[in-house]
């Protein structure tokens, strides 16, 4: 098994905007390893977004190299990146992005519909996760019929039911009130505990010190990275 999940060498990206060419990342060495738990932050503008978008394979780097989990992925196209978000990436957003008419388990099986697995197969797994999760007697809810922890809960399990080998969570916590951001946040510490790796993007200082490494962006590039003790519930 491969010990480096995310490895970027001089990452930068490039774009367009009023006739000028605008540096979003100027440069990003980074490595991280199998069940770290690492949350990157930053201010508006700081390029998080960017990075998080290059790293979960949404877009294509202007120059620098990417390996995810050993495989290069910088120079691939677009349907490739699109089969490699669906077998080594599970993504946890801010606004849930359930389908509404869906129940919680036909939500979960999703990713794994697109990778062909067998109905039976789709149906065992995406039960196991939605258990390990907390929902497994609301498999049949839709998300209208669950508290917003639920429905994070779902999407977590939705993230986790292809066993990627990273889970990248875009402010997950965003929608939620306090108590519940706590509660999934021990879910997430739960996941590394059990040997997950996870990249955390978030502008709150209190739902990042949940990780156990920090990196901070500013103007492209890495201000900061360190170890940090994480906080418990």
């Amino acid at each position: 098994m491969i010990d480096k999940v995310i490895e970027v060498r001089d990452l930068a990206k490039d774009y367009m905007m009023g006739g000028e060419i605008v540096a979003a990342l100027r440069g990003i060495d980074l490595t991280v390893h199998r069940n770290e738990y690492v949350a990157v932050m930053g201010p508006s503008g700081s390029g998080k977004s960017t990075f998080m978008n290059l790293v979960g394979c949404l877009d294509t780097p202007t120059r620098g190299e990417y390996r995810l989990d050993g495989r290069i992925v910088s120079g691939l196209s677009d349907d490739e990146l699109s089969d490699i978000r669906n077998r080594y990436i599970g993504f946890v957003f801010q606004a849930f992005n359930l389908l509404p008419r869906a129940s919680a388990l036909e939500n979960v099986e999703l990713p794994l519909l697109y990778a062909g697995v067998s109905t039976r197969e789709r149906r065992e797994r995406a039960l196991e996760v939605l258990e390990r999760v907390g929902l497994g007697a609301r498999a049949k809810h839709r998300p209208n019929e669950l508290s917003g922890g639920q429905r994070q809960r779902v999407a977590i399990a939705r993230a986790l039911v292809t066993r990627p080998a990273l889970i990248l969570a875009d402010e997950p916590t965003g929608n939620l009130d306090s108590r519940t951001s706590e509660e999934v946040m021990q879910m997430f510490r739960e996941l590394h505990e059990a040997g997950q790796t996870i990249m955390l993007v978030t502008h709150e200082p209190d739902i990042a010190a949940h990780a156990e490494r920090q990196i901070v962006l500013r103007d492209g590039v890495i201000a900061s990275d360190s170890a940090i003790h994480p906080a418990v519930a």
